[in-house]
């Protein structure tokens, strides 16, 4: 019952301290660090030991699997230059680089045992840095890399640090350690894939969503275990599965499945997330406890702590900018702004005090050791994650810009409808009721919602914002009297639920827009496009027109949405969402291929032969 009673107090404590957190504008971590090492010294609190078996086996694989899971496996192997350097080189670096350090300042304490602190405390956290990273919006190339660093450093810094602990045990040669590494990072690798492979097979067969999150709740667990068994690397083997898993769900699993797995994990990541950065904490007090049985002086002690928090953040620093900033990737290089928040962005978590519980017991000073691990979580958690967001801001570091991504969304969302109707035109059907043209309807309605964001003209309601609001209010009447025959026991409870069910659906896809125009007015809707199509590119920007309008709607008597702008003749003329879609119709009438935004503040352009945004 107390166990029970403190798991929900400490859940309880994590909703709460989160959300203050969002009204103080405070990374929810760093939050709960400060209050679980205030609440480790309350009476009558019971002392909380992190057992490294219960991070490693029983939080770890679960936090990579539903990080991995999200990452995009396109933007990682674009990275994957940076992401390797960092997360299995660097490790390597900053182990050998702190074990110097604190040999040099623990008399007496041994190479393998310095090397194995250095190991501990070389891996960023995942969690801490990506969730400083989304919040404070970096941009989203640098949080790629943090994230697919973040999956794989850990592999790295377990591996190091059984390596150092087997030498502490005199189990190990020298000739033996890269062999240990290859096993490790291969073997991880190959159940990996082999865990992906079976998971694969078996989502194509299966269409109950609740079935498929069971299976995927048992996967990371099973990759990890089966490679531990093998002594490979269990972070490698859940980290490959789940960036397979997660690159291949649109094929293998079923709509429903997707958006229950999503909407499952999303719930256990954020409060195994929070609750980890809140048991960090809640470590405080005992760990300072055994280190005054500790012979070391409270100065060497405070010494070797401070020099080791400054050296993983200088090693880091150094690395990333010797190996990332002078390295062209691809024809993109990382600007020396970014390559310094990649470098500051260096926040240790839960697996660096995990591991160093993983230490014997019998190696000397080891209570100091726990200690060092415990300031270079601490001091790079508040240090580094207090200070990121002003480090942003004073180096002008751009988030990624709302508009830039309305107009991308716009534009690939009227790539897919254009997808849909060629299909459509292939189909063979005898449509006697005008179906089609309700699938041409309700396309055309999405595509216009998309495009309508874009609009930054402020105080009129878009076609889209208009029947979403109409709709949302018809929907609330129409929940609040299926609740009445609910409540009048009429209709049979399971009915009911579908139909609640149905309306929930309804109302979660309408798309006010309202947030993302806001975003858009305070961007500057300049697209910066990869490949362009030949008639983006040959058509020069033409004068702009003054007081533009729509002649043929003034004619009509009939309301524009937004303007767009003809590059090869000048012509003005409404976008698709107006009634008369003139736009469209001069393209038709003339051929003449690129449109421009007529609209204040915008500068894209639209082909209308390639479907394409520039």
């Amino acid at each position: 019952m107390e166990i029970a009673l403190l798991l929900v107090s400490m859940a309880a404590v994590v909703l709460a301290v989160t959300a203050v957190s969002e009204r103080l504008h405070v990374p929810a971590p760093l939050l709960l660090v400060v209050v679980g090492g205030a609440a480790s010294y309350l009476p009558g609190l019971p002392t909380i030991h992190l057992e490294s078996e219960v991070v490693l086996l029983g939080l770890l694989p679960p936090l990579l699997y539903a990080a991995a899971i999200q990452t995009s496996l396109v933007d990682f192997n674009a990275n994957r230059g940076s992401i390797l350097r960092l997360s299995v080189l660097l490790v390597v670096v900053t182990a050998l680089a702190v074990g110097a350090v604190v040999q040099w300042l623990v008399p007496g304490l041994g190479w393998a045992a310095a090397i194995a602190i250095g190991a501990v405390v070389a891996p960023p956290d995942a969690v801490a840095a990506t969730a400083v990273a989304k919040r404070i919006g970096l941009p989203r190339r640098v949080v790629t890399i943090l994230e697919g660093e973040s999956l794989l450093n850990d592999a790295t810094a377990l591996v190091t640090l059984r390596t150092a602990i087997a030498f502490l045990a005199g189990s190990l040669t020298i000739a033996e350690v890269g062999l240990d590494f290859a096993r490790a990072a291969g073997g991880g690798a190959v159940i990996g894939f082999a865990a992906f492979w079976v998971v694969a097979r078996l989502r194509r067969r299966i269409t109950d969503p609740l079935m498929d999150t069971g299976i995927s709740f048992l996967t990371p667990f099973a990759a990890y275990v089966a490679a531990e068994e093998v002594h490979a690397s269990g972070v490698i083997s859940v980290v490959v599965a789940g960036l397979l898993l997660g690159h291949k769900a649109p094929i293998i699993q079923t709509a429903q499945s997707r958006i229950t797995e999503r909407i499952t994990w999303g719930t256990v990541a954020f409060l195994l997330e929070h609750t980890v950065f809140l048991l960090i904490g809640l470590q405080l007090d005992w760990i300072l406890e055994d280190v005054t049985e500790s012979t070391l002086s409270p100065g060497r002690i405070a010494l070797v702590c401070a020099a080791t928090l400054l050296t993983v953040v200088v090693v880091r620093l150094g690395w990333v900018f010797s190996t990332l900033l002078f390295r062209r990737m691809g024809d993109n290089p990382l600007p020396a702004s970014w390559t310094f928040l990649v470098g500051w962005a260096g926040m240790r978590g839960v697996v660096t005090l995990a591991a160093a519980f993983v230490i014997p017991e019998d190696t000397p000073h080891r209570e100091v050791l726990l200690l060092v691990a415990f300031t270079v979580v601490a001091g790079t958690l508040l240090g580094q994650g207090l200070t990121l967001p002003l480090l942003t801001r004073a180096l002008g570091v751009p988030s990624p810009d709302p508009a830039e991504d309305a107009l991308s969304r716009a534009a690939l969302l009227q790539q897919a409808a254009d997808a849909g109707f060629r299909r459509l035109e292939e189909l063979e059907y005898d449509d006697h009721h005008g179906v089609v043209d309700q699938i041409r309807a309700r396309l055309d309605q999405r595509s216009f919602a998309a495009w309508e964001q874009l609009s930054t003209t402020t105080g009129e309601e878009t076609p889209s914002e208009l029947y979403a609001r109409i709709r949302n209010e018809m929907i609330d009447a129409e929940r609040t009297k299926v609740l009445k025959v609910r409540s009048e026991g009429r209709v049979a409870s399971d009915v009911v639920r579908q139909v609640l069910g149905m309306l929930d659906i309804e109302e979660s896809m309408l798309d006010f827009g309202t947030a993302a125009r806001e975003g858009v007015r305070n961007g500057s809707l300049a697209f910066t496009a990869g490949h362009l199509c030949d008639d983006l590119e040959s058509h020069p920007a033409v004068e702009t027109v003054d007081d533009a309008a729509c002649a043929t709607c003034l004619a009509d008597g009939t309301r524009w949405v937004s303007l767009r702008q003809c590059l090869t003749c000048g012509h003005v003329a409404c976008c698709d969402s107006s009634v008369g879609r003139h736009a469209t119709a001069h393209f038709h009438e003339t051929l003449h291929p690129v449109v421009e935004s007529a609209e204040p503040d915008e500068s894209w352009r639209w082909c209308y032969v390639h479907n394409l945004t520039g």
